[in-house]
């Protein structure tokens, strides 16, 4: 039996009317805006990475996080499977630190969304946060190709 490889993270996007907390992330091969989040440390739950996440790069605490999105890769010749718990809130308290590790935070109008840089998995996302009910996104990565092979996107 062939052992599947499971990488687990969170997502945290934070409402506040209508903007949303993002941060600028200027480093590695990972730029552009994205919401707070980050890997899931063993034995924590998804609900309480988000939790620690958020304070960590944002300096905020967070509470009431409702699912809206899984989000995965799936690679089957590398026995791949990454899983992304997205959640987003609009309860909070605190202030925002201005230099975090993962990028500048930025209070955004919800509606200038589409004018910043992102990663295109995170651009796929941004409408399902705002969208009712909870959402699944199934990417099937092509292994020869280095790219995206299919994409399903549904409501649970």
């Amino acid at each position: 039996m062939d052992t599947i490889n499971y990488k687990f993270w969170t997502v945290c996007m934070i409402q506040d009317g209508n903007k949303v907390l993002l941060l600028d992330r200027q480093h590695d091969d990972f730029t552009g805006f994205i919401p707070p989040g980050g890997k899931v440390e063993f034995p924590e739950s998804f609900v309480d990475a988000a939790i620690r996440e958020v304070k960590e790069e944002t300096g905020l605490e967070v509470s009431n996080l409702q699912l809206k999105i899984l989000y995965e890769y799936v690679n089957p010749v590398a026995k791949d499977r990454y899983i992304i718990f997205n959640y987003i809130t609009q309860d909070f308290s605190g202030e925002s630190i201005e230099d975090g590790l993962e990028g500048n935070a930025a209070w955004v109008d919800i509606d200038k969304l589409d004018e910043l840089p992102m990663q295109h998995s995170i651009r796929r996302r941004i409408p399902y946060f705002f969208r009712e009910g909870t959402f699944e996104i199934h990417v099937e990565w092509d292994h020869e190709e280095n790219k995206e092979a299919k994409v399903m996107i549904r409501k649970t």
